[in-house]
């Protein structure tokens, strides 16, 4: 009998030739740019949600140096709605880099690859794999996932030790040729047979090695994150009109959460509320209408926004349009990026 180390790829490609995704629009044609944006898309991200955002984006944006010459409103509002917008900031930085360092091109070395911001080991991995056929492995959640229960590897991926383990696991089952259908054999596995829940053994190609199938451990692998309770905070949003019916914006700070979006103004409490209102508008805070909550939940928190509703108001003399704060006509708001949130809050108006 063959070794399992021997068989794993040979038999996850077989699968794949059967089941897996071939047309995917990043596929057709797989080039570097493509491959990339893909897989940063794709960070904690489906298939399904990726694929019109992908498609809009390489039409807005076909070259890394079409990337690099956008401005950041552009890019975040072919963004907008996909979240972790880390990863559209991150992706613009490293077009730049790339227009800058590397003629316009992603470097097909994995160390300049790391250097790009937003690109860790799997992501340059899968780009080097996928669009060069180099052989280097990924480790994102769907293979986390697959070698945790075909290894009956216990532990939370997450920590080093056993992150670093996995990472041996992986490069262990590497082929010698056809890496970027391998690549993307793994992929497929995780997201639709080895699922998170119900994972469609008897189906499973993998299934005469899997210790997790053998033990009856395939819910219990792998072995999930310490449980703890999201703490919740709120906040209050201003949605202010003027007499033309168009909606006050402001940027958000260029570091944390919707990191460089236009939102809605916001205030912890209704004292830092209505000093903003003062500060910034002619008019009564106390005759703002209160909308209905907005719940958000974020990875490590859950946000609940309370926005109040002012219209026909007016500027302070001294508060004009401006790179951070702007009066925006309701058909003009599709053209800036804008939290999917507060952009159903404004649609819902």
């Amino acid at each position: 009998m063959m070794a399992v180390s021997d068989t794993f790829s040979s038999r996850l490609l077989a699968w794949f030739d059967q089941n897996g995704r071939h047309d995917l629009p990043w596929q057709h044609p797989r080039t570097p740019y493509r491959v990339w944006l893909s897989e940063v898309m794709l960070q904690q991200t489906q298939v399904a949600t990726v694929t019109p955002y992908f498609v809009r984006f390489v039409e807005a944006f076909p070259t890394i140096a079409a990337l690099a010459d956008a401005s950041t409103d552009e890019v975040m509002a072919h963004w907008a709605g996909l979240g972790y917008y880390a990863r559209a900031r991150n992706l613009h930085a490293a077009a730049k880099r790339c227009l800058e360092l590397h003629g316009g091109e992603l470097p097909r070395d994995f160390d300049a690859l790391l250097a790009l911001p937003g690109i860790g080991r799997s992501t340059a991995g899968a780009i080097l794999a996928q669009a060069w056929g180099e052989r280097f492995p990924i480790l994102d959640g769907n293979v986390k996932r697959v070698l945790a229960r075909f290894h009956g590897v216990e532990g939370f991926p997450g920590l080093p030790a056993i992150e670093k383990r996995m990472w041996t696991l992986a490069e262990s089952h590497l082929p010698d040729s056809r890496m970027a259908d391998y690549t993307q054999a793994q992929m497929d596995f995780g997201a639709t047979l080895c699922t998170r829940h119900d994972p469609a053994c008897v189906l499973c190609p993998l299934q005469s090695d899997c210790v997790a199938l053998r033990e009856g451990r395939t819910d219990e692998l792998p072995t999930p994150k310490p449980g703890k309770p999201l703490p919740e905070r709120s906040a209050i949003v201003l949605v202010a009109e003027n007499a033309a019916g168009e909606v006050l914006l402001q940027r958000r700070p260029p570091t944390g959460i919707w990191a460089a979006l236009w939102s809605l103004p916001e205030a912890a409490d209704h004292a830092a509320a209505r000093q903003w209102f003062d500060a910034h508008l002619r008019g009564d805070y106390d005759h703002g209408e209160a909308l209905a909550e907005v719940p958000h939940a974020f990875t490590h928190y859950r946000l609940r926004l309370h926005p109040l509703h002012w219209r026909a108001l007016a500027p302070r003399d001294a508060v004009r349009d401006n790179d951070d704060l702007r009066w925006v006509a309701r058909d003009a708001l599709a053209s800036l990026g804008i939290p999917a949130p507060i952009r159903k809050l404004l649609d819902s108006r």
